[in-house]
């Protein structure tokens, strides 16, 4: 997934990182954009000295997973200069969730140092919830589930944004 996801940024081809996609894109960019070569998610590599995904605080200690996830519509707000303001042309968004892991606010400052735009967060500000590449045609993730609330006849629209960057790309 992480060599797809440096492939897919360094040559311009959209992408749309869904849940684990956005973890691995956020593991991706620290270890070959920041600079951390042993980035990870503490899901996969619980040692990782540098754990850029991590448990949300209040999974910790958490043994029966089933029915303690983050689960269900939780609120957004989107940045009025993001990528993920213009697809959704709306500044606050609900979107479903299954997750336990999120972004490790104590990279943050980092990521966006070095040019990752957190897009979409908790109305608190706590979890991000979207990142994108403003420098790229189209790089987006979201720790949400868009898959839920797309249908044939009304697609999400990460959906049809990645579509229409297909489609451009291609032509």
């Amino acid at each position: 997934m992480i060599s797809a996801i440096k492939y897919a940024r360094e040559n311009g081809m959209p992408y749309l990182g869904i849940c684990l996609g956005m973890q691995m894109a956020i593991v991706e960019y620290a270890r070959n954009v920041c600079g951390l070569k042993d980035a990870h998610s503490i899901e996969l590599k619980p040692d990782t000295e540098n754990p850029v995904i991590a448990l949300m605080p209040d999974q910790e200690g958490v043994t029966d997973i089933g029915g303690t996830l983050r689960l269900g519509s939780y609120p957004c707000v989107l940045a009025e200069d993001s990528m993920a303001f213009r697809l959704y042309q709306k500044g606050m968004i609900n979107e479903r969730h299954r997750h336990r892991y999120e972004v490790n606010n104590d990279y943050r400052d980092m990521l966006k140092a070095n040019g990752l735009k957190l897009s979409g967060t908790s109305p608190d500000g706590h979890i991000v919830e979207m990142c994108e590449l403003p420098s790229h045609p189209f790089f987006i993730a979201t720790q949400a589930h868009p898959e839920f609330k797309s249908r044939p006849n009304r697609p999400h629209p990460l959906f049809k944004g990645l579509i229409s960057a297909a489609i451009k790309e291609e032509s």
